[in-house]
């Protein structure tokens, strides 16, 4: 398998890796620069040379993965045995000087309503590196027209279109996935936050909605069983408290941010778009 079949496998597989290169190159060495291996916590992919200058490559990546870094670092190894080496000598008398960069896991969102709101909130986080989930029941939302504005997303984003039970999208979704439910009908909302409820491994979940709308929907959710304790799992009216503009876009910017803050708070690194 080659390094970036890897890095995609990583990716989707939702498995923390760091990117092994040859940055640069003095002397005699078993591979030039720009040779690469993708290095995981139990396996790896490709080759930069062998010997101890991967073996010390590799080394150093694991212990980058264990303090779970997120920045990238140069290694430099030298290849001669007049030096301390680790794992065998390796004499071809050149010096090596990796690039390892980190793969993290990138944040997933899913949100449940592509409406105004909605898209426009989906536009903000198709500027980010991260999976964005977009369900709806109502085909017309999702349509390749009224998506294009997403055409040049650096986010992966994935359309449901559910016309029954979207709810059951949860189960589908990576572990650790925040979820905004903000649909057009307050019943679909209801069930969407009872399932998220009982879907484990989520990550936060919001529900756009008025102080009356969620007390009803609190009662409800008391009714069917959910404890007061999980109940406040949920997050309502969803993003920053200062921000309190009703257009599309103010909201959308406002929950934008607090899914920013989000991201921080898993140790988790977007790559920005803009």
């Amino acid at each position: 398998m080659d390094w970036l079949t890897a890095v995609e496998r990583l990716r989707s597989a939702r498995e923390h890796g760091v990117l092994v290169t040859v940055a640069s190159v003095r002397g005699h060495a078993p591979r030039e620069a720009g040779a690469k291996m993708v290095v995981a916590a139990d396996r790896t992919w490709g080759t930069v040379g062998g010997g101890n200058l991967e073996a010390v490559a590799v080394a150093r990546a694991r212990a980058l993965l264990d303090a779970g870094a997120l920045q990238p670092e140069l290694l430099p190894v030298t290849l001669s045995d007049k030096v301390p080496f680790q794992h065998g000598v390796q004499c071809c008398g050149g010096e090596v000087t990796v690039l390892l960069e980190p793969l993290p896991v990138v944040p997933a969102v899913a949100v449940f309503g592509v409406g105004h709101v909605g898209l426009e909130l989906a536009r903000i986080l198709a500027r980010r590196d991260l999976e964005l989930h977009l369900v709806d029941s109502r085909p017309e939302q999702l349509t390749p027209e009224r998506l294009s504005v997403l055409d040049d997303a650096l986010a992966r984003v994935h359309v449901h279109h559910v016309p029954v039970l979207p709810e059951l999208v949860l189960a589908e979704l990576p572990p650790g996935a925040h979820v905004l439910v903000m649909t057009h009908d307050h019943a679909e909302d209801a069930a969407l936050c009872d399932a998220a409820l009982r879907t484990p491994q989520l990550g936060s979940i919001g529900l756009i909605g008025s102080a009356g709308k969620w007390a009803r929907f609190r009662r409800k959710l008391a009714d069917e069983g959910h404890p007061p304790e999980a109940i406040e799992r949920i997050t309502t009216p969803i993003g920053l408290p200062g921000i309190t503009g009703k257009d599309p876009a103010t909201i959308a910017v406002s929950v934008a941010a607090a899914l920013a803050l989000a991201f921080q708070r898993d140790g988790t690194t977007v790559r920005a778009g803009w």
